[in-house]
């Protein structure tokens, strides 16, 4: 039994009785390691017999998709990446249309159904449009997992009512589904299905079991002997054997065995070890120069106590792989690999300076204006990940560097969560990062968003501020919509801090419990931060109490004591 997703492909397509083929389809296997962080991927076309170009649009269609889909980021989903494959391919065929000489007629424009499958893990991912089709047959039970977008207008009339290029947005059927070993994928257009039964297709996939080319051309072949007057393709994709576990796109920590402690001066693995920068009952971090080049790294080795924590270990690979996806000064880069490791742990390029806790120990009352910086710099760093589909969902002072010269870095990314990847460590952490700094979402039991390391950032601005936070030790607590309701922001404005009162209220929106209130993006509360929001100004005019409680009720007090002085004396004079 492999330990690796096996795949087998065989396709056929010929025009039929018509004179122009206008099907197109097409695979793509990819060898390692983009077999595991893209997976593979199929496709199919059929232009529409009105159009006279609907050939080009079928061969566009596929060929771009099987290009350009492994052209997209690898830290993407597999949704997200084809989508937006799928959506410059429409563009693309529904400019051609406008420029052509068959515009404003839809039906002789760049137009075709489209139908694509990528199989990526224990998973295979549908796209749709129109009326190919998609089928899986399992243990000898066909399933049609694609449904035809035709509109009937009569009892013989009937026209498409999806199809790539008829309109400037494409409304794309999305499927997810888990594979197995043995699973059959058939693609197929109109000219072979719609001439074939379900008991028919069944009884000639068995026949030519095992051989994916031969079975599609005898679909096709028996297609036009029952009477197909189109152009006949079909496309097989054999599931031979799945991956033993999710490790797409990273090293299996099962293959390499965990490191020794190390000390000072040690000879480890091509690196000269200088000295532990941080140790723990999960880790160890040393400071290391590579023999080779003479550079100075950092090593993070897995406690050897972890050694029976498989979704420990995933998430310490995770991290670098994460690294090496992310372009961006202000988070950290993995170093360069210059050979094969005999043991399991990390290599980052080394971030000089001090931890953004150390920093706030020597800096305990920072202006604001140094504050926003600090986040700004985040902020970026923070962007750099979700442009890639990454959460950090761990943002704390511990994980910040700041250097000499006022960059700042963030350092681990250990608790990251990559769309692309669906790993085991999901479900082995009650939260993904630090209490104090989690946004609610996380103690419901919910998957984190862009929106949760806005409020993470949030928290950290307060925190630097005021020393404080929001809503104190609370939200963790809160682990149910109607408590996290009863939850109440408490004011960063003090008599003693220079705050704006529209700064305060640009941290109550992004600190809202409920995701759906906060700002939509982190560049919105950056500008609001920095900028004051018409909105705030007009809302935080009126309410001395929010701003001011100390003040107010000491100035509350005080008229109260001189109203009661004044009723004494008035009464005193009538006595």
């Amino acid at each position: 039994m492999q330990n690796t997703l096996s795949l087998d492909v065989g396709q056929f397509s010929c025009a039929g009785v018509k004179p122009e083929n206008q099907d197109w389809c097409g695979a793509h296997l990819p060898g390692e390691p983009q077999l595991q962080v893209k997976g593979a991927a199929a496709a199919i076309a059929d232009g529409i017999s009105s159009s006279p170009v609907s050939a080009t649009a079928s061969e566009t269609a596929v060929n771009s998709f099987l290009k350009d889909y492994y052209c997209t980021a690898d830290a993407w989903s597999v949704r997200s990446a084809a989508e937006r494959v799928l959506n410059a391919t429409n563009a693309w065929l529904y400019t051609q249309t406008r420029q052509s000489p068959y515009w404003p007629d839809k039906n002789k424009g760049y137009v075709c159904t489209f139908s694509a499958l990528v199989v990526k893990g224990h998973e295979a991912h549908l796209f749709h449009l129109g009326d190919s089709r998609i089928y899986r047959l399992r243990r000898g039970s066909l399933e049609q997992l694609t449904r035809d977008h035709r509109l009937w207008a009569g009892s013989h009339r009937s026209y498409l009512g999806r199809a790539l290029g008829v309109e400037p947005q494409p409304e794309i059927d999305y499927l997810r589904l888990t594979i197995e070993a043995g699973d059959l994928f058939i693609l197929s257009t109109d000219g072979v299905h719609e001439y074939l039964s379900e008991q028919a297709l069944i009884s000639i996939l068995g026949e030519y079991a095992g051989c994916p080319d031969s079975a599609a051309e005898a679909l096709a072949t028996a297609a036009l002997a029952n009477g197909s007057s189109d152009n006949l393709s079909a496309l097989l994709m054999q599931v031979i054997s799945v991956p033993g576990c999710i490790q797409e796109g990273l090293e299996s920590p099962q293959n390499l065995p965990l490191p020794p402690i190390l000390k000072a001066h040690e000879r480890f693995d091509g690196y000269t070890i200088e000295r532990e920068l941080h140790g723990s009952s999960r880790s160890h971090v040393y400071l290391a120069t590579d023999d080779a080049s003479g550079e100075q790294l950092v090593l993070k080795l897995p406690s050897i106590d972890l050694s029976d924590n498989p979704a420990y270990l995933e998430r310490l690979m995770t991290e670098e792989w994460v690294a090496r996806r992310v372009d961006s000064p202000h988070v950290i880069r993995a170093a360069a690999t210059r050979r094969p490791r005999n043991y399991l742990y990390t290599v980052m390029q080394l971030v000089q300076g001090q931890t953004l806790r150390q920093w706030m120990t020597d800096n305990p009352n920072p202006g604001l204006e140094t504050v926003r910086g600090i986040v700004e710099q985040l902020a970026r760093g923070l962007q750099a990940l979700h442009r890639a589909e990454i959460l950090h969902q761990d943002l704390r002072p511990e994980n910040i560097m700041i250097s000499a010269t006022g960059t700042v870095t963030l350092i681990d990314l250990g608790a990251a969560r990559v769309d692309g990847i669906p790993t085991s460590v999901e479900n082995t952490l009650p939260i993904p990062g630090t209490a104090l700094y989690a946004a609610p979402e996380y103690f419901l039991g919910d998957l984190g968003t862009p929106a949760s390391d806005l409020f993470s950032l949030a928290v950290l601005t307060y925190h630097l501020l005021s020393g404080e936070f929001p809503y104190g030790t609370r939200v963790a607590h809160c682990t149910t919509v109607a408590a996290q309701h009863k939850l109440r922001y408490r004011s960063v404005l003090s008599e003693t801090r220079e705050i704006p009162a529209w700064v305060d209220a640009t941290l109550k929106r992004a600190l809202q419990p409920n995701p759906l209130r906060r700002h939509e993006a982190l560049s919105e509360f950056i500008h609001d931060l920095r900028h004051p929001n018409p909105e705030y100004l007009n809302a935080t005019r009126a309410p001395l109490l929010e701003r001011y409680p100390t003040r107010f009720w000491q100035t509350l007090s005080g008229l109260l004591l001189l109203l009661v002085f004044y009723l004494l004396s008035v009464i005193a004079s009538h006595t």
